[in-house]
């Protein structure tokens, strides 16, 4: 069964960048601290990473995201979405206007104006088939920014929220949970390493 995935990494402040983001500061100052665990050696780190990018039908993400990673500094050969694992999966972009043009065309990219909900969808639809071609299944991973996170997270389209917490205080940058209701979570997993502890919860 297609699950819907929200994974993003957090500072221990609730952070996802550091301050001032932009396409040419990719996740602000200081914010690099965050994906430490992502370019790690440690054993575990590489089992998520890898177990992560493996499981990825369709990938979702916001415009601000896709203008980092198709960005100058962004996305190449060696390093993209699944930082050295380079997987490529499709990716939806939700977005009031879609770009005129993008640096990163040898990816599957769609861009969805019509909402979060109907982005969401459509990644489904894509990760449903990429399960069916491949014979096992493969879910929709949400993986940013903050602000597609925690929409998803409100509007209930989120079956498991899968955080890298990052032994970091960054104390300012994009907050990862603003103005969400209240929502039960059942934790399934914790795993710590030296540079992250990652945590997986059922989104009930």
């Amino acid at each position: 069964m297609t699950r819907i995935i929200a994974d993003i990494s957090v500072s221990l402040d609730g952070f996802v960048t550091g301050p001032d983001p932009d396409p040419g500061n990719g996740l602000g100052t200081g914010g690099e601290a965050l994906h430490t665990w992502a370019f790690s050696d440690d054993p575990e780190d590489l089992r998520v990473l890898r177990e992560g990018t493996a499981r990825s039908g369709a990938v979702v993400l916001g415009r601000h995201l896709f203008d980092v990673v198709d960005g100058p500094n962004g996305w190449d050969d060696k390093t993209g979405y699944g930082a050295g694992e380079v997987g490529k999966p499709a990716f939806v972009v939700v977005t009031s206007s879609p770009p005129e043009s993008m640096r990163l065309t040898s990816l599957d990219w769609t861009f969805v104006t019509t909402g979060l909900r109907d982005a969401v969808a459509a990644a489904r639809e894509r990760a449903e088939a990429a399960s069916s071609a491949g014979g096992r299944d493969l879910d929709v991973v949400l993986m940013g920014g903050g602000a597609t996170v925690c929409s998803a997270l409100d509007a209930g389209l989120v079956d498991v929220l899968s955080l890298h917490l990052a032994p970091v205080v960054l104390g300012s940058g994009t907050p990862l949970f603003t103005g969400v209701a209240p929502r039960g979570l059942v934790q399934r997993s914790v795993t710590s390493t030296s540079t992250a502890t990652h945590l997986v919860y059922d989104v009930l």
